[in-house]
């Protein structure tokens, strides 16, 4: 990581666990929202980049920047945010749109402060949890510049047919019976071949091959 003062920190595995989390988490939010053009601008900002900052404006010529010298960026619990094209980098209406989802959150938004206004800042606690009823869905790509957007990638959770392959052993003796007789009458008649008998008896046929078995028997008997 750079250390200069002049350069930003714009990596978010910089930040403690649940800052992370909940950066990811309200990124994921704007996204189905459809706010996909945002990105991070700063998240762990050092002591002395904080003292630059802060001298800007005072004892350094520029623009007011920061009200503070004791910053949660500093404690890795903060990060700032920006907008991409087509709108401006401090978009005013899409600031307000990710204040309130980070309300809902719990993350703090610098847009709800009183005196120093700071919409693009967002901060939690260092006991910060997800929310009920939150979660992160998926891998959250968290954008920091312009060019990218803020992506969600789910996998897909197709249901994976499983093949118990379990072998059959009904608590039933009644059941056990009667699928001996039914798979014993089925060879009898040339449907099948004895061997399957022999392996239902001996406790070498599975559920699934029993199911099959029944199933081809029924089918052999319709024609």
């Amino acid at each position: 990581m750079n250390t200069s003062v002049t350069t930003t920190c714009r990596d978010l595995t910089e930040l403690l666990t649940p800052a992370q989390t909940a950066c990811r988490l309200l990124f994921q939010e704007c996204y189905k929202a459809g706010i996909k053009n945002i990105f991070i601008t700063e998240t762990y900002r050092s002591q002395e980049r904080q003292n630059y900052l802060y001298a800007q404006g005072r004892t350094r010529p520029g623009q007011i920047v920061t009200w503070t010298l004791n910053s949660n960026h500093k404690s890795r619990l903060a990060w700032d945010i920006a907008v991409g094209p087509p709108q401006s980098l401090y978009d005013v209406t899409t600031l307000n749109r990710i204040g309130a989802i980070a309300r809902k959150l719990g993350i703090t938004w610098g847009g709800d402060w009183v005196g120093s206004i700071d919409r693009p800042h967002f901060e939690v606690k260092s006991s910060w949890k997800i929310p009920k009823g939150y979660k992160l869905e998926g891998q959250v790509i968290v954008p920091s510049n312009s060019k990218l957007q803020v992506q969600l990638i789910v996998e897909d959770k197709k249901e994976e047919i499983k093949v118990t392959n379990t072998k059959w052993n009904p608590g039933s003796p009644t059941m056990k019976t009667e699928a001996e007789n039914y798979i014993e009458q089925a060879v009898k008649d040339g449907i099948i071949q004895a061997i399957h008998l022999k392996d239902l008896q001996s406790g070498a046929m599975s559920i699934d091959r029993l199911i099959g078995l029944y199933i081809t028997i029924q089918q052999r008997r319709s024609k």
